[in-house]
């Protein structure tokens, strides 16, 4: 019988940045594993996400979620194998998912650790289309801001986890037209080849107000936004009447000192624009709904994803400044 471990490795909030995290604000410690209490188990983490998100809860500023802690492990979504198990209903062996990354193993309370099937579909799988950013893009266009019959739906950075997932969404919603746009011609292209977008932008290229609205003659129905600034600028510029826009992050201006200058929204009240924000964690009761319609898409090729893996938990700040520097092409990912 092989000796369970004892320890493992972690990262933890070394120092608060300002702007963009470098190496400093980051730490690999070796730690202690606690014994396991009633209820808990042992699980070695096989893959962890990266995300935008996380940027902000490196400042000590109050939000929806509380910061991280210096001299603690970061946290946030991962997969992995139990390997003990104190809890009758998670059996060692299993593959579960979880919201203690950051570490090579991690004790997780039976109530934190949610039943993945890794038989089907790749474990990785339930940190990306099948994971929050999946759940994200689809409550995006079905309840925050619902795509109609015929609309012209215009998705933010559109090859990436949320973005990759959303434009086949939309169409799968009766979306008449699709646009996203992204950084680089490499990504623009993907997004017409690959990920079922009528459109693929290159912001990198200057005037995206211009080239989208030469994209979108008639207007913008739905605009998913995950970047904020000149993104949403411009697709306010260009909004029907009552469009509809979900906010579900602002990339843009995560490493900012100062917040940026926002758009003008009295546009948005003469147009009766619906603008409406989403965390997508006060969502969760979702989950059984999205997966029933989205392992089928994925088992079947229907829904096309991509993965931009890093090696090795030491490489986890490189991610995260990866993601926000838009390394990445749909979900980014830390392989243990």
């Amino acid at each position: 019988m092989t000796a369970l471990p004892t320890r493992t490795r972690e990262i933890h909030l070394a120092a608060r940045p300002s702007g963009a995290p470098a190496g400093e604000h980051f730490a690999l410690t070796d730690a202690p594993l606690p014994d396991l209490a009633e209820g808990q188990v042992l699980v070695r983490n096989t893959w962890m996400s990266v995300d935008p998100y996380m940027r902000g809860r490196m400042d000590d500023v109050p939000s929806y979620i509380p910061p991280f802690r210096i001299g603690e492990p970061l946290e946030g979504s991962a997969v992995g194998e139990v390997l003990a198990s104190r809890a009758a209903d998670v059996p060692v062996g299993a593959t579960v998912s979880h919201f203690l990354g950051w570490r090579e193993h991690s004790v997780v309370d039976a109530a934190g650790a949610a039943l993945v099937d890794a038989s089907r579909l790749p474990a990785s799988a339930y940190l990306g289309p099948l994971g929050t950013t999946g759940l994200t893009a689809y409550l995006a266009l079905t309840d925050i801001a619902p795509v109609r019959e015929g609309d012209t739906v215009y998705v933010s950075a559109a090859a990436g986890a949320v973005g990759s997932v959303a434009g086949q969404l939309a169409r799968r919603l009766g979306a008449a037209r699709v646009i996203g746009s992204a950084g680089g011609p490499a990504k623009a292209a993907l997004l017409t080849e690959e990920f079922g977008y009528d459109v693929g932008l290159d912001h990198r290229l200057g005037d995206l107000r211009g080239r989208l609205a030469a994209a979108a003659p008639e207007g913008i129905d739905v605009y998913l936004d995950s970047v904020g600034g000149d993104h949403l600028k411009a697709a306010l510029d260009l909004m029907n009447p009552r469009g509809r826009v979900a906010l579900v992050g602002a990339v843009s201006g995560y490493n900012a000192a100062e917040p940026a200058p926002g758009p003008d929204l009295y546009r948005a009240a003469t147009k009766e624009l619906s603008l409406r924000g989403m965390i997508v964690g006060h969502h969760l009761d979702r989950f059984p709904e999205f997966l029933d319609r989205a392992v089928p898409w994925l088992l079947d090729g229907s829904l096309r994803t991509r993965e931009t893996v890093v090696e090795g938990l030491e490489r986890a700040p490189e991610a995260l400044r990866g993601v926000l520097e838009g390394a990445n092409t749909g979900k980014m990912l830390v392989r243990l």
